[in-house]
């Protein structure tokens, strides 16, 4: 089999060390793994697949040779390097928001849109984490009935924050249990025993950022150009994977039976859906794991082409490193 050079920029965060982790995990060909970062990161020593990897300072030339770069950095550092890898004849896979709108840039969910990978032109973006686990849970249902608009709300793990985020809820619970103060620094407010109902910065009509991606992304992804999302995102004081609320109308009435055999049988599905036996998707059963879990299927009572669910999944693997990893793929098989 083929080998090749890969290289993560932003390799010392909490998405870098996950894509590590999954291409271990996913066996993929990897001839040499370059481990890039800030010059404060770079000379670190990191253990993979049973060698020894220094962190090098990312650098335009650091891209050359490449083959596949995974981006596990913000914005302004994919931008940054974005021409110098292009140029370098290397794929950036890109975890930042920086394209993912651009019209020359595929955004690409390999469950459901694995054929927009051949359009790239350099640049593969890799969507938010919500959007993905929102858009594989729902795209069984997309094939059987046009999707025409979409009421969503999210409920997002503090490690979505990152590792600060992680912290923080840990802090907070430890100085509220012994009575002390705590000033929360990376949430607005204390997360702790509360849920923040913003993420992201005001964008559109009291909608914030990150409401409007879901809208923005899906439509892109799901070749829906005219699919309306009304979003609500809240940070919950879970500490891994999002849970997702999704009510959908379609062109045609679906079944709830119909439903949960479309769903049943999705790559990238879990049907979790039995009420009686309190048989549901729920944050602790979907952590760790690359599988969207789907449950709650039921008839909406607003509208008869209407249909509710409820998913959840883990947006660091799934939502981020895995699906990476998995646009990779696809690369290499074309």
């Amino acid at each position: 089999m083929k080998q090749y050079q890969v290289a993560i920029l932003g390799a010392s965060g909490a998405v870098g060390q996950e894509m590590m982790k999954i291409l271990a995990e996913r066996q993929f060909p990897v001839s040499e793994l370059h481990l890039l970062a800030s010059a404060r990161s770079a000379g670190k020593t990191v253990e993979w697949r049973g060698r020894s990897i220094v962190v090098e300072e990312a650098r335009d030339e650091a891209f050359a040779g490449m083959d596949i770069v995974l981006g596990a950095a913000e914005n302004d550092i994919a931008e940054r390097f974005a021409p110098a890898i292009v140029k370098s004849g290397a794929v950036f896979v890109d975890n930042s928001s920086a394209f993912r709108l651009d019209p020359d840039v595929p955004l690409v969910v390999p469950e459901v849109n694995p054929e927009d990978v051949k359009r790239h032109r350099g640049i593969i973006s890799n969507p938010n984490c919500s959007t993905i686990i929102t858009v594989t849970a729902i795209n069984a249902l997309r094939r059987l009935s046009p999707i025409r608009s979409m009421i969503v709300s999210t409920y997002q793990a503090v490690s979505g924050a990152g590792v600060a985020g992680l912290k923080e809820l840990e802090d907070e619970v430890d100085a509220v249990r012994a009575g002390r103060s705590y000033a929360p620094k990376t949430f607005a407010y204390q997360i702790a025993y509360n849920v923040i109902p913003q993420i992201g910065g005001e964008q559109c009509d009291g909608y914030t950022s990150e409401e409007m991606k879901l809208q923005n992304e899906g439509r892109k992804i799901l070749h829906l150009p005219e699919l309306n999302v009304s979003c609500t995102c809240v940070r919950v004081p879970v500490m891994r994977s999002h849970s997702i609320s999704a009510q959908m109308v379609f062109d045609r009435a679906i079944s709830v039976e119909e439903a949960r055999r479309a769903i049943a049988a999705a790559p990238g599905c879990r049907l979790v859906d039995d009420l009686d036996a309190l048989q549901y998707p729920m944050p602790l059963d979907t952590q760790n794991q690359d599988l969207v879990y789907v449950g709650r299927i039921r008839p909406d009572l607003t509208n008869e082409n209407g249909l509710c669910l409820w998913c959840c999944g883990d947006q660091v693997r799934k939502g981020a490193a895995t699906n990476a990893v998995q646009i990779a793929e696809l690369l290499i098989e074309e």
